[in-house]
């Protein structure tokens, strides 16, 4: 009697367990997001999942190693660059299922958490300030922009050999947030981040000191051919609610033509 009970426990659990792997996963996508966008995609990720039920993996580092990453074969189904140069050239070499499209406006920001310091761009060129963070601009869109502000206010001969870069925006917030560089280039998300917006001072570059960081979004192709869950989080990008996201964290849905300026 004893037998015949543990092996009817057994048949069920035999039959339990096969219910259970022929239930279906939820839908999984794996979008590749550049490093700007660490802090909004996780708003952006829950607000997708919660209405569509589709289950999101997120890798973050610069455009460009990203885009070295697909070109290798890096098995993500969405790209959401901080410019247009690299998914457009992901574009041209086929990769993509169609051409990419701006989703928001970046904005960068000159940031310091050092108490005594009040971030200015003239106080870069103060010999106190020893370190000047920014993203490595052969590969972060942000720190090719930061480039452009050093040029546009004439400093960049003056500071160049202060000037620490790193790999991704994440990298770089890091040396700005340990103190390593006393000031530094960000996104303007980064600031405005609830992990970040009690820490530091920042100033808000003018639009005119550097073009306007278009950020662009691409489906790639998968051997698979299952874009659908791809191609819901590149419309859903464009969507009211997630332009309310985007707009909460710094991100601007039309192209900047002012030169307003800002402190905070």
């Amino acid at each position: 009697m004893k037998l015949n009970l543990v092996s009817s426990c057994l048949i069920a659990t035999i039959w339990l367990t096969a219910c259970l792997q022929q239930t279906p996963e939820q839908e999984q996508i794996t979008i590749a997001a550049a490093a700007n966008m660490q802090f909004v995609m996780e708003a952006l990720v829950k607000e997708f999942t919660a209405k569509t039920g589709i289950g999101c993996q997120t890798i973050i580092s610069s455009s460009g190693k990203l885009t070295a990453q697909i070109k290798e074969g890096a098995p993500y189904d969405i790209f959401a660059s901080a410019n247009m140069k690299y998914p457009e050239e992901l574009f041209r070499s086929g990769m993509t299922e169609a051409p990419p499209k701006v989703y928001a406006y970046g904005m960068i920001v000159l940031w310091t958490v050092v108490k005594d310091i009040d971030p200015s761009i003239v106080f870069l060129t103060d010999e106190s300030v020893r370190h000047i963070a920014l993203s490595n601009p052969k590969t972060a869109p942000y720190g090719s922009a930061a480039m452009e502000v050093l040029d546009h206010f004439d400093i960049f001969d003056t500071v160049q050999a202060k000037l620490v870069y790193g790999e991704s925006i994440a990298q770089t917030n890091q040396f700005i947030t340990s103190g390593a560089a006393e000031m530094g280039f960000t996104s303007l998300s980064t600031v405005l981040s609830p992990e970040m917006k009690e820490r530091g001072r920042w100033l808000l570059i003018k639009n005119g000191a550097y073009q306007p960081i278009r950020q662009g979004v691409v489906v790639i192709k998968r051997d698979n051919g299952n874009f659908g869950g791809a191609r819901k989080f590149s419309e859903f990008l464009f969507s009211p609610e997630a332009k309310k996201i985007l707009k909460n964290y710094g991100y601007l849905a039309d192209e900047p033509t002012g030169r307003a300026n800002s402190n905070h």
